[in-house]
């Protein structure tokens, strides 16, 4: 099965699914859920250095046989190396863990702290070749609006909460402006039963003959959204990139950016975040 694309404001390519690998463990679990998800058709692998699996999934990549070229990467800088040297040279880790030349995408993965000087270190990387895309993560409008001035490349992605209880209207809106696109972590809201139990989800899923999981996928490509489902489930891995062969209606889109909230679980700019996140060594074991 093959997953169709959306071009960024750099003009690359990105598959509008990837499989995401967060709280998948570095115990050999990753390893072969990414197998899966190659082995069913994703080509978007979503890792981080803070997930501590980055070198799993690069093993599982080298050894599916599929050329590199054909697999997109994306990684994530953590912010105790949000310093311009420091962020080289975590981006050099990170290719060394994941054993490939250059990964398609790499962003901030939390933005607080230096951002400028971490960014400059991905532009420079992106000079090099070892980086195709520059991306953020978690950038509220508001934090975008801090950072974003500051730096000279505009992101092509933010990734952030995004489901069909929070659809970050506002945030939205203000990508739009150069072309910035959403990717979205937890966009099946973290198994959030109410989400998958909603009657308007159920409703539609019984009339696609679909899972709500499939209909929350759909209507979320249909957005323009890139969704990047996780499971450890081969199942669950295979049926989240099976959406392809039905088309949510105008009516039914309408119906299900009705169920929008406004909230998520995560705020960025909650008190106590930027603390709790900076005492987070991803280098303890390097």
């Amino acid at each position: 099965m093959t997953t169709s694309t959306i071009k960024l404001n750099d003009g690359n390519e990105i598959p509008v699914i990837g499989f995401g690998t967060f709280q998948i463990s570095n115990d050999g679990s990753t390893r072969r859920a990414v197998a899966e998800a190659i082995e069913a058709g994703y080509r978007h692998i979503d890792t981080a250095v803070a997930y501590f699996n980055e070198s799993e999934v690069g093993q599982a990549i080298k050894d599916s046989g599929v050329p590199r070229d054909d697999i997109w990467i994306t990684s994530k800088l953590w912010l105790q190396d949000y310093h311009y040297e420091a962020a080289k040279k975590a981006i050099d880790l990170s290719l060394t863990k994941l054993g490939t030349d250059y990964v398609d995408l790499y962003l901030i993965h939390q933005p607080y702290g230096d951002v400028p000087s971490a960014w400059r270190a991905l532009e420079e990387a992106k000079q090099a070749g070892k980086i195709k895309s520059l991306g953020v993560s978690n950038m509220t409008p508001k934090i975008w609006q801090q950072f974003v001035p500051q730096i000279s490349t505009i992101p092509a992605v933010d990734q952030v909460e995004f489901n069909p209880y929070f659809q970050q209207q506002t945030l939205r809106k203000l990508l739009a402006q150069n072309n910035v696109r959403l990717e979205a972590w937890s966009p099946l809201g973290q198994g959030n039963q109410a989400l998958l139990t909603d009657r308007v989800i159920l409703a539609l899923a019984e009339k696609y003959h679909k899972d709500a999981g499939q209909i929350i996928l759909r209507f979320e490509n249909q957005e323009g959204i890139i969704t990047l489902p996780k499971s450890v489930h081969e199942a669950r891995i295979k049926s989240n990139l099976n959406i392809f062969d039905f088309e949510l209606t105008e009516v039914e889109m309408e119906q299900i950016r009705a169920l929008d909230t406004g909230k998520g679980h995560h705020d960025p700019e909650a008190p106590g975040v930027v603390e709790m996140l900076s005492a987070y060594d991803v280098h303890a074991d390097d």
